[in-house]
């Protein structure tokens, strides 16, 4: 299959993130990235696309523009931005009929997902979020577990996500944008705990109906949330939570996500990710691994450990078939409504927070 002509809009050079998105666009041979408005700043820009090799823009809007012209123009294009710099891109490359690969959050306000969601709905083109860990292998696992009824009726959910390298007033390019409201649009709420919100509703198949919200900012004169606890209601009359938080001193990166039926229970951490416990209630606990993934979506065979760059490389494997007309895996990559719910999310409980955890309902 001929790969994709990839652009990236943001990850110049020292950026985490996009750095990550080459690597897992390049990892399965079917993404070749062509061009790119690698930063806001031009000579930024321009050294970091020579860096790689690739077509150099001074902004979003003149790739937006000049692409869709050439013969071997992108038919892709990665966001790898801050959350308040997604939308004006993704609208651009939309309009313009060229798919989207954005990463997560949606947005940093509800306002901004509109205009995303105005655009994809009138687009030829396809909008997909970046949520790595839904890709891991032992999750999918999950999800199809429960999905075939081996839980019984889900019960009980409960989603984590715990760092600590926030705990204090931490100076840095990614600590910076993260606490600043106008970047970000919510803290810890949004940065990781749109992550445990999509891993629950991912491996579920349930989004929750209302939620209440305590919503917290630890470090003296931080102006956004770094601490989040969530209860959660679902339709079903299952109960949940999720607790996401940056200043959790001695965690690293914990997300974890346990799921109780009345017939059995799942548990996952991404410390370990390549096992999942299955718990039956009248039997012992069995420890899954990769040889049990019936998604096969791994590279190695199990026992050599795959993880973090493997999630998005999986995303953009699925991604790279959905584009070329293959939609066999369209229902496990996240897309559009993914990122509406989080953005959802974040609303309710921000809400919610402000009338001091007060049930609110989770409106799209």
């Amino acid at each position: 299959m001929k790969p994709i002509r990839l652009g990236m809009v943001g990850g110049g050079s020292g950026a985490f993130i996009g750095a990550i998105h080459r690597i897992a666009a390049r990892m399965d041979g079917r993404f070749d990235l062509v061009a790119g408005a690698l930063s806001s700043d031009p000579d930024r820009a321009t050294t970091s696309a020579a860096e790689l090799g690739i077509r150099s823009y001074s902004s979003f809007a003149a790739m937006a523009e000049a692409e869709p012209l050439r013969e071997d123009g992108i038919e892709a294009v990665a966001i790898v931005t801050p959350n308040h710099m997604h939308a004006a891109p993704a609208v651009a490359f939309l309009n313009a009929g060229i798919h989207v690969i954005c990463d997560k959050p949606l947005t940093a306000t509800s306002q901004q997902a509109r205009e995303i969601a105005k655009a994809a709905e009138a687009s030829s083109a396809r909008f997909f979020l970046t949520h790595n860990y839904s890709a891991l292998p032992m999750v999918r696992e999950a999800r199809a577990r429960v999905a075939e009824g081996s839980l019984g009726q889900v019960r009980l959910v409960q989603a984590e996500y715990l760092q600590g390298w926030l705990a204090d007033n931490v100076r840095s390019k990614q600590a910076d944008w993260r606490t600043d409201p106008a970047q970000a649009g919510a803290g810890a709420l949004g940065d990781i705990g749109t992550h445990a919100w999509q891993l629950a509703e991912f491996v579920t198949g349930q989004t929750p109906s209302y939620v209440s919200a305590d919503l917290s900012s630890m470090v003296p004169g931080r102006p956004i949330d770094d601490d989040a606890r969530v209860a959660l209601r679902y339709a079903s009359g299952a109960k949940g939570g999720i607790w996401a938080s940056q200043v959790a001193v001695g965690q690293e990166n914990g997300l974890s996500l346990r799921v109780f039926g009345d017939e059995a229970a799942l548990e996952w951490r991404l410390s370990d990710s390549e096992r999942l416990i299955f718990s039956p209630k009248n039997g012992p606990a069995q420890i899954l691994t990769r040889a049990h993934d019936r998604s096969a979506s791994f590279r190695t065979p199990p026992g050599h450990p795959e993880g973090y760059l493997e999630g998005f490389a999986n995303l953009y494997l699925d991604i790279a078939s959905i584009i070329r007309g293959d939609l066999s895996a369209a229902d496990r990559v996240p897309g559009l409504s993914a990122g509406l719910s989080g953005m959802a999310f974040i609303t309710a409980a921000k809400s919610s927070s402000e009338r001091d955890g007060a049930w609110t309902e989770v409106s799209p």
